[in-house]
């Protein structure tokens, strides 16, 4: 067919150009590089555009799920076996506590704050941050450093002692919290507390009077929370009952928290240095190396001034409210168990070994676990 033809020749001479025109020839080539690096740019763009969107749709709904995962809160006045029961719960296999945050009560106090004062909230509120705003943001920050302060584990777990104190507005914003309030008698936390030479805000070294008032009022507060969240949500912890009795109770602590038994629970002393860390911090890590004992149970007696019992049910009456004798100067507290019969034996048939782990582990790092690798229990 004519056309044909003419199609065929107008080509052949355009190609003849192009041949006989290296710069022309240049250009094309360069243009058809072009194109090509642009579509292909353009297509990875888009695909990773898509999986971006995929990977952030993904850890938003992890996150989310995360959120709903159950979380456990420690708390109680300091002194009150609050470090204990965390090293008992890192035990498990399924939990992870870790040492003390400090800055997730900070937090949660900074916003009480902001909610107690009309002045400062109407503020924030004219300044378009709204309550659910600031509560979206808190749980992300405490999930944040609950999730990344240590390895994570199926069941997250929080121990600063005055976290209790604000246990219905957490209970808000984490729908599967449940909390452990630990209660120890006031008398054996002041003298403490007083020992010790512990810092805490309000306590005064020098005054018991004061001492027994501040412990009073923290109790009340945390104790009022606890109800606030309910019994299914709230358990209280009796500090002498969790190392008097610690199978019967751990038993009731891990039913309450929906996890199963196991034996590494009554042994957390074996776990420290290995998934158990301790903090030097912590003014209670040098009695935790120890297994489950009676050494700090009635230290107090003999060193309460008379004048402080004879008004300790003014200064302190959440003391009798709590079930505790205030009348005695010896009270009672139960029997204990074999187990920690055994323990105590223990701990003074090898008297020595033990005191030296506690002053060597003063002087280790926090994060050195050659003590407890090169020591085994007798």
């Amino acid at each position: 067919m004519p056309w044909l033809s003419i199609r065929r020749r107008l080509l052949f001479n355009m190609c003849q150009r192009i041949i006989r025109n290296p710069f022309l020839c240049f250009n094309i080539l360069f243009l058809t590089i072009i194109i090509v690096i642009l579509t292909f740019r353009t297509s990875n763009i888009q695909q990773k555009c898509s999986l971006d969107q995929n990977i952030a749709q993904q850890q938003n709904i992890t996150y989310k799920s995360s959120l709903n995962k159950p979380v456990i809160f420690i708390g109680g006045m300091p002194r009150s076996g609050t470090t204990l029961m965390r090293a008992i719960l890192d035990s498990h296999p399924l939990v992870r506590c870790g040492e003390e945050t400090r800055v997730i009560p900070r937090v949660l106090n900074m916003r009480a704050a902001w909610k107690k004062s009309t002045l400062e909230w109407n503020r924030l509120m004219a300044g378009g941050i709204s309550e659910s705003m600031i509560d979206s943001a808190i749980r992300a920050f405490v999930y944040e450093i609950l999730l990344q302060h240590n390895q994570y584990a199926d069941v997250l777990c929080d121990k600063d002692p005055f976290v209790l104190k604000y246990a219905s507005y957490i209970s808000s914003i984490f729908s599967n919290a449940k909390f452990l309030l630990l209660i120890r008698d006031a008398r054996a936390v002041i003298h403490s507390v007083v020992t010790r030479k512990v810092t805490i805000t309000g306590f005064n070294l020098s005054d018991y009077r004061q001492n027994f008032k501040v412990w009073n009022k923290g109790m009340e507060t945390m104790i009022d929370q606890c109800t606030l969240v309910g019994k299914d949500k709230c358990l209280h912890v009796y500090y002498e009952q969790l190392v008097l009795q610690p199978k019967k109770t751990i038993e009731n602590i891990l039913k309450f928290l929906n996890l199963t038994w196991v034996d590494s629970v009554l042994h957390h002393e074996e776990l420290v240095g290995k998934k158990i860390s301790l903090s030097k911090t912590e003014h209670s890590s040098d009695q935790v190396i120890k297994p489950i004992n009676l050494e700090a149970l009635t230290k107090w007696i003999g060193h309460i001034p008379d004048d402080i019992k004879n008004e300790i049910d003014t200064l302190a009456p959440m003391l009798k409210r709590l079930g505790y004798d205030t009348q005695s100067d010896v009270p009672t507290y139960g029997v204990a168990d074999q187990l920690v019969l055994s323990n105590m034996n223990n701990l003074k048939e090898n008297a020595e070994f033990w005191d030296a782990k506690a002053k060597a582990y003063a002087r280790h790092l926090p994060n050195d676990t050659s003590l407890f690798q090169n020591h085994t229990n007798n």
